[in-house]
């Protein structure tokens, strides 16, 4: 008889004041990389916390809750968060979106960062191409784009260029046919039935 699958218990959610939240010594995260605090404390201000921290309850030596919650994953946009109260921009109280994770689980507060840290995927080229072109149509300019993605003007000119490539050879790059190299090369000409004419003749070399 075929065994019955496990049912899977998410963690709760819950909104816990600002000034209740604490930065856990288990967050993996050490080393500052990609977008600052500074940058990501203006993209929250301007747009709101976009993703929830992930959060457990800090208990006393008798193992009693003491009321505060530590962060183990979510670190930066605490510090973002911490950066903007710090400013008298976000008050100390105002409620947080956590999720709140088992203190009495098998699970260490280790892996939940490092989980988080490491499951992330970093955007597709052509993905970017098209977010670009969808800002770009709504009016933004480069840096305009640049300044609100978090990337330089010169990705944004880069990645907008695609648009002059044949759809055929995107689709062939978005299954990994070929190389952004190759992809970018095809933007000198915008002649698209050339653009698959010459491909066809190299691709397999």
């Amino acid at each position: 008889m075929a065994q019955a699958a496990q049912k899977i218990a998410l963690s709760s959610s819950r909104d816990i004041p600002f000034d209740k939240l604490v930065l856990s010594q288990s967050n993996v995260r050490r080393i500052k990389a990609g977008v600052s605090v500074e940058e990501l404390a203006e993209d929250i201000a301007r747009r709101g916390l976009l993703q929830g921290l992930s959060v457990q309850p800090v208990l006393d030596a008798d193992s009693v809750e003491t009321g505060k919650f530590e962060i183990p994953a979510g670190g930066r946009r605490f510090q973002a968060l911490s950066l903007l109260a710090k400013q008298k921009r976000l008050a100390k109280t105002t409620p947080v979106p956590c999720v709140l994770r088992d203190v009495t689980s098998d699970i260490l507060a280790e892996d939940d960062s490092l989980a988080e840290t490491m499951q992330r995927v970093a955007l597709h080229p052509l993905d970017q191409f098209r977010a670009f072109a969808a800002l770009r149509e709504k009016g933004l300019g480069e840096e305009a784009i640049a300044a609100a993605l978090f990337v330089t003007p010169q990705i944004v000119k880069q990645r907008l260029k695609v648009a002059s490539v044949a759809p055929a050879l995107l689709d062939v790059y978005a299954e990994d046919g070929m190389t952004l190299e190759q992809l970018m090369a095809f933007t000198v000409n915008p002649d698209h039935a050339r653009q698959v004419q010459v491909w066809e003749a190299v691709k397999n070399f």
